[in-house]
């Protein structure tokens, strides 16, 4: 009897601090300020942690274009996860994170490729980046910059990254602090940074500037985008919003 006592407020405290949280992103075009897609954000929050949720990606006519499943059980900073563009026929997948692990997946123009990489304790991939900064957020507003590896399923590789504070910005009238994310390597002269503003308070990401893995169906190519998050929905999104829940609640 104790022992089903001890089991049930187990689950009862782990229930007591679950919630799930929804929100949106709004995509732009970096460079010309068109409106490109609608993120619609739905996130499992246990204890404080992100522990699994997922993203549909609407285009500016409330079109489906793509959706992702995360699930951050095996690791915070490497999850398992799949991204669909049916549409374009493209998809890539974290199949499995065993211990040192990594096995991926990436189909497009149908041809499937699959690969299995090592990992340490200063790797992350896809969503899995914001969760690592957030564990190095003190470090990066002392002004502390550090490297890491990241794990990109669509090119069934990783590359070694660095992240460091820059000067801070504004946001929706407030002041936000921002980080950039570049390659430490040569390739840091082939490849754009990407740009990160969040609520030093909060520690609330509020904008995202750089490649997006949604892709422009005209050209299979990456959008570069400005992806924002704001509390309210900007003038020119879609209307009505697409539901922030598949079953429209």
């Amino acid at each position: 009897m104790k022992t089903l006592l001890v089991s049930l407020f187990a689950l009862f405290s782990t229930l007591a601090f679950a919630q799930t949280e929804r929100f949106y992103g709004y995509a732009y075009d970096l460079r010309s300020g068109r409106y490109l897609y609608t993120e619609v954000h739905e996130q499992v929050i246990e204890q404080g942690r992100w522990l699994r949720g997922s993203i549909r990606y609407y285009d500016a006519k409330n079109q489906l274009m793509g959706s992702k499943t995360l699930d951050f059980s095996r690791n915070p900073f490497v999850p398992v996860y799949g991204f669909e563009l049916p549409p374009q026929g493209f998809s890539e997948a974290i199949l499995s994170v065993d211990g040192d692990r990594v096995r991926m997946r990436k189909t497009k123009k149908g041809k499937t490729e699959n690969k299995t990489i090592d990992i340490g304790d200063d790797t992350a991939a896809d969503s899995g980046f914001h969760n690592y900064l957030l564990a190095h957020f003190d470090d990066l507003m002392q002004r502390k910059p550090f490297a890491f590896r990241f794990v990109v399923a669509g090119n069934l590789d990783a590359y070694s990254f660095r992240a460091k504070r820059i000067d801070d910005g504004e946001f929706d009238g407030r002041t936000a602090a921002r980080f950039v994310v570049e390659p430490d390597s040569v390739l840091r002269w082939l490849v754009d940074p990407l740009q990160l503003s969040y609520d030093p308070a909060s520690k609330k990401l509020l904008e995202y500037r750089g490649i997006s893995n949604v892709h422009d169906p005209a050209t299979g190519k990456a959008y570069n985008a400005r992806i924002v998050y704001p509390a309210e929905p900007p003038a020119d999104a879609p209307k009505p919003l697409p539901a922030l829940s598949d079953s429209g609640d």
